[in-house]
């Protein structure tokens, strides 16, 4: 005798958003790809541009732990797009500057990124688009604005080409 497998009581909503979220960071990585940035790449520029940050601050942001936020200031140093810095506000920290290249860049990224958010979004009629972004940002900012504490810690996915 063969066991039963329990019914579902509504969608796998694990599956979708994680699937939604899979593909989503792929062709943001193919994208970006294109002009030689990655997705955490894009992301230290923009924020740096905004105001005086600290790799720690910077780090947070973009939910990256020390060694991944080195590793992309690193290379984001080397392409000449950004320069660690002495504070202007502490002079014991270190802020991430931002170059001209690297304004530029962040630029042409943020474009891009704008348009692969498009892209997905226009598989949905406009009305729909309103109200899925309106429910997800309901569902972030509510149950699900951070984790769970568990006794187990739960790995989050990272994109292994970053």
């Amino acid at each position: 005798m063969t066991a039963m497998a329990p019914s579902r009581a509504g969608p796998d909503l694990s599956f979708l958003l994680d699937h939604a979220s899979h593909a989503l960071r792929t062709r943001m990585a193919a994208a970006l790809a294109e002009i030689g940035l990655t997705a955490r790449m894009h992301c230290v520029l923009v924020h740096a541009l905004e105001e005086e940050r600290t790799q720690i601050q910077l780090a947070e942001i973009g939910d990256m732990d020390k060694t991944t936020m080195v590793v992309t200031v690193d290379a984001l140093e080397k392409a000449g797009l950004a320069e660690r810095r002495p504070s202007a506000r502490d002079r014991r920290a270190r802020i991430i500057a931002v170059t001209e290249a690297g304004a530029r860049i962040a630029a042409r990224s943020q474009e891009i990124v704008d348009r692969v958010h498009e892209e997905a979004l226009a598989a949905l009629p406009t009305k729909e688009r309103e109200v899925f972004l309106r429910a997800m940002n309901r569902l972030i900012e509510g149950h699900l604005a951070g984790p769970a504490k568990s006794p187990q810690p739960v790995r989050r996915a990272r994109q292994r080409a970053q």
